[in-house]
Formats: C-alpha cells, sequence, structure tokens
C-alpha cells in the first residue's frame, strides 16, 4: 500500500511541479481520466490536453508500472516510464541523469585484480 501511495504522490507532484511551457496550460481540460480499481490490482490513466499524460497500472502484490509525459518549456517531450516493485522504484527517460562512464584504466585495473586474487596469508599471528 505504501508504494502505491508513493507512486502517486510522485506522479502527482510531478505533473503539479511541472513547468508551464504555454499561457495556456492553467486552462487544459482534462480529456481522459480514468480508474479501475480491483481486488487484483489497479490502472488508471490521464490525459490533459496539453500533452500531460499518466498512466500506471498496479497488482496485488504491490507492484506498480506505468508513465508519465509531458513538454518541456524547451518544447522536448518528455517520458519516463518505471517499475515500482520488490527493488523500489526505477524510472528511466531519457531526461534522467546518468553515472558517467568508469575510466577505462579503472576497468583494466578491476580485469587484472580479478585475474590475480591475493593468496592468503598462513603463519601471521597478531
Amino acid at each position: 500500500m505504501f508504494k502505491f501511495v508513493m507512486v502517486f504522490a510522485v506522479l502527482g507532484l510531478a505533473a503539479a511541479v511541472a513547468p508551464v511551457s504555454r499561457s495556456d496550460d492553467v486552462h487544459a481540460e482534462v480529456k481522459v481520466l480514468s480508474s479501475d480499481v480491483r481486488a487484483d490490482g489497479f490502472d488508471t490513466d490521464l490525459v490533459v490536453d496539453n500533452s500531460i499524460q499518466q498512466a500506471a497500472s498496479g497488482d496485488i502484490h504491490g507492484n506498480a508500472h506505468g508513465s508519465f509525459s509531458w513538454i518541456s518549456p524547451e518544447g522536448e517531450h518528455v517520458d519516463i516510464k518505471y517499475v515500482a516493485d520488490e527493488n523500489g522504484y526505477q524510472p528511466q527517460g531519457s531526461v534522467l541523469p546518468t553515472p558517467p562512464p568508469i575510466p577505462e584504466a579503472i576497468v583494466r585495473a578491476l580485469a587484472w585484480l580479478e585475474a590475480h586474487p591475493q593468496a592468503p596469508e598462513h603463519g601471521v599471528h597478531h
């Protein structure tokens, strides 16, 4: 249940704080709003005429997946897809930051260390 609350809180926050790119966005109308809550899960959909969209599905085990999207002030289509399960909230999207690649020297050093494990020390007493 907590996962559902957190997912919808994040989605609501994303929709609420999404920057307004056009002055007519304050008058945007909801084109689709559906919610199907069942004993075995749920499905929701939201489509607003200013290009904001949200969809989510969940199951009885607390797993959820979905997406939300909008048009940024720069005119870029922002699309986030996510899964929320036993491994936590896992968003994916081209606008999300990603870690830099591991430097080649570090990759080589890790490979060398793996190929040359340190032998256990015998006879050392402290």
